[in-house]
């Protein structure tokens, strides 16, 4: 999963912005002044009443960019509503019906980051993950749907789309197309939903989240920055060490003059910068896996990011985590088929930041160079499908350990 900012490059949209991926996690959640079962004391005592009887609730992307006050009715009204509703999956359950707060497993909830251009432009699905939560709803696994991923997209009228086959995240924007007006997002979203249920033979999806990616460099401000392990050096592609964009190569394509370098180990990371880090791809930057080794890093900044929204500086802060919700919400439209995002984050608010697989999909080109057609998944990764049909995701992996994407 990738969220791309700014201008597009030559088959791909690495332009002048930040780029996001892959899921992250839910943090603690214990009890107010309780000890857990680890015999940790919960990170709620001592935090004052109006936060005591808070959750938050992180999902990448996704939602997992987004975080959610659960509270006083006050507090529910205000922060539920910087959430924009939209019917997402073409059955008018865009959040409107009565509050039923019965959200059961086993959830499959598909988030996609889009990197608005205009109005006038059709959105691509940038970041495609899935969040999928047995149904217990103590643990989560996340997976990242390569955007380059050839597939077969299903035909759409509502869009006038016949059908075809190309890359899944065109899906979207192919989905996008309303007659004699502006492309619309949550109608995108819906072919989108039905091509990636399609590849992945989920049968349907319980909720669905879209993340401007415009704000989350705001999200990330708001928290202070956020602390994360990089696994070896990197350099950017886009920035300059003060932040500014790199110049444009007069001789060529890419870029001239110094570059931002993120430095192997545990470092501290501002809005800009994490966009920055979380959308380098090229070997020549110190990406040697390209796409997937990017994918990695997005699953791992956003799990560094929501452990940080649950930590006691967060929480214990009533200033800035109005400031993170409020930035969270306004880069977020949902559905919940019914259920409200407030639903979905007292449902899944058990679920600790250990209880959360990342997960990698394997997959290869199809053709080099200008034959370069997109991506393919590996026989395998229908295997991960079929266990996650069945709820057999913890004997597959214990198989498949290579389908682990490691914290650090």
């Amino acid at each position: 999963m990738e969220l791309l900012v700014g201008k597009a490059g030559k088959g791909d949209r690495d332009g002048k912005g930040g780029g996001f991926g892959r899921a992250g996690t839910v943090g603690e959640t214990g009890a107010v002044g309780r000890t857990g079962k680890s015999g940790r004391r919960s990170i709620w005592s001592g935090v004052p009443r109006w936060a005591r009887v808070c959750t938050i609730f992180g999902v990448v992307l996704l939602m997992l960019s987004g975080a959610v006050l659960v509270g006083y009715e006050t507090l529910l009204s205000r922060y539920e509503g910087s959430v924009g509703k939209a019917d997402l999956f073409g059955d008018k359950a865009a959040g409107a019906q009565e509050r039923k707060s019965n959200v059961k497993g086993p959830l499959n909830i598909l988030l996609v980051g889009i990197d608005p251009r205009d109005a006038k432009t059709p959105p691509l699905a940038d970041s495609i993950m899935v969040l999928h939560v047995p149904e217990s709803l103590e643990q989560a696994y996340i997976f990242s749907v390569p955007r380059d991923l050839y597939v077969d997209i299903p035909k759409f009228d509502k869009a006038g789309y016949r059908g075809g086959s190309g890359k899944i995240n065109a899906a979207m924007s192919f989905g996008s197309i309303v007659e004699g007006k502006n492309p619309s997002a949550p109608q995108g979203f819906e072919l989108l939903a039905k091509t990636v249920q399609k590849a992945t033979g989920i049968e349907r999806f319980d909720a669905g989240a879209i993340i401007n990616f415009t704000g989350f460099q705001k999200i990330v401000d708001a928290m202070g920055g956020v602390d994360m392990y990089i696994e070896r050096q990197v350099k950017s592609e886009h920035r300059e060490p003060n932040g500014k964009h790199r110049k444009g190569n007069p001789y060529g394509e890419g870029y001239i003059g110094p570059q931002a370098v993120y430095k192997k180990g545990n470092q501290h990371l501002n809005g800009w910068q994490a966009l920055d880090y979380v959308r380098q791809r090229y070997p020549r930057n110190g990406v040697p896996d390209a796409d997937y080794g990017r994918q990695r890093h997005q699953q791992q900044f956003i799990k560094a990011m929501v452990s940080q929204a649950f930590s006691a500086d967060v929480v214990t802060n009533p200033i800035k985590l109005d400031r993170v919700i409020r930035a969270a919400g306004q880069s977020l439209t949902f559905n919940g088929r019914g259920s409200s995002v407030v639903d979905f984050a007292i449902a899944l608010k058990g679920i600790r930041s250990e209880n959360v697989e990342l997960i990698k999909l394997p997959g290869e080109g199809i053709g080099t160079g200008n034959g370069y057609r997109g991506e393919r998944l590996l026989p395998v990764a229908d295997d991960f499908f079929t266990a996650l049909g069945n709820e057999k995701l913890d004997a597959f992996l214990l198989e498949h350990p290579e389908f682990r994407n490691k914290a650090k």
